[in-house]
Parts: structure tokens; sequence; C-alpha cells
């Protein structure tokens, strides 16, 4: 399900349709229908799509044209592009000269058991498993994907990167949205990290 913040943060960020915008990492292509239902020229890609509107392609393959696109997008997506700095000159190369780019990512550096932890315990309060202990999850997935500062690193060639600004994002882990208010508020107690984070960037000339 289209989580609401990142329906809200695309929509505050993206030029006004009808912009080209390409989708990194679409999945099941849902942001990108409802990008298309208002008004933008889409193509969604994805190495694995499990959408019938979503290309299955990978980000350093992609076959377009130089500054083909007014803008893009990747949710919770870039943290899994191999090889990660090629994908990023790639992605460079079809957004034309000062056009954003939206990042909505999972910051694997911040996620620690406190996170696991509580995660794991909604899972379970609402009938799901977890066999792995909180420790071993923080341990695997951080050997797996790119923390945020080094996606911002990968983009900071070609691009002017904005501070990356910290949100929640473990209710959006097969939990309900109605669990992102408790969420906010361990933050804010300093109970839970913030593993969610949102980057603006704008192509340089």
């Amino acid at each position: 399900m289209l989580a609401l913040e990142v329906w809200a943060f695309a929509r505050a960020n993206l030029p006004p349709a009808p912009a080209r915008v390409l989708e990194v990492g679409a999945g099941d292509g849902e942001l990108a229908r409802a990008l298309t239902a208002a008004g933008y020229d889409m193509l969604a890609i994805d190495p694995e799509p499990s959408g019938d509107n979503v290309t299955a392609v990978a980000l350093h393959d992609l076959d377009e044209p130089a500054a083909a696109f007014d803008a893009a997008i990747g949710v919770v997506s870039l943290h899994h592009v191999e090889p990660l700095e090629e994908s990023c000159v790639r992605l460079a190369d079809v957004i034309r000269p000062g056009g954003m780019l939206l990042v909505d990512e999972f910051d694997v550096a911040a996620f620690d058991d406190r996170a696991a932890g509580w995660l794991v315990e909604q899972w379970r309060a609402l009938g799901q498993t977890e066999k792995r202990p909180s420790a071993e999850m923080v341990e695997e997935l951080s050997a797996h994907l790119h923390p945020v500062d080094a996606i911002v690193e990968a983009l900071r060639p070609a691009f002017d990167v904005g501070l990356p600004v910290r949100s929640s994002y473990l209710y959006r882990w097969d939990l309900p949205e109605s669990l992102r208010a408790a969420e906010e508020a361990l933050i804010a107690q300093g109970v839970l990290p913030a593993v969610g984070a949102r980057v603006i960037a704008r192509r340089r000339a």
C-alpha cells in the first residue's frame, strides 16, 4: 500500500505534470500508476518487477538518451542498487540539467537493536513470526544494504544534494499506518532511532 507520506513527498517536490519522470526500483508500480493518473509521463523500472507497468531493467543498463527525464524518484530502492557508483552515473546521465531527484530511503546505518526489537514486537502482536534474533537482523541488513551516506556520496559528483531529513519508517514495514504516530512518539523520546531518510538532489548543469 502506498504510504500517504511518500505520495505527499512526491507531489510536493516533483515538477508539475506532464513532466517525464523515472521511477527507480518501482516494484509493483503502485507509485508510478498513481503519478500516471496525476498526469505524469512515467517510466518505472526494476530489475525484478512485480507489476505490469514496470520495465524489467537495472538502472545501470537503462537504455535512454541523455537528459531524457525531467526528474527521477527512488522509494526504498537505491540501497539495493548494484553497482552503486556506476548506477548513479547512469542516473545522472538521463536526468536533464536542473532536474530533480527525490530519494525516500530506509537508512540501514540507523537501524539498531532497538529498532529491530520494536519491529519484531509489532509483527508478533499481529500474529506474524520472525525467527531471527533482532541482532542477527541488524547484522544481515548491514552487510547487504547501502547506507544513506553512501548513496549521498555516490550522487555528489553530478548532483547538488540536500541534507537527509530523518523520519519514521518502521511502520511502513508490513505494519499498519496507524502505528506511525506511535513510532514517531518513540523517536521524539529518544527510544527509537529515525531510520527513514529523505533526500532531494538537483542535477548540476
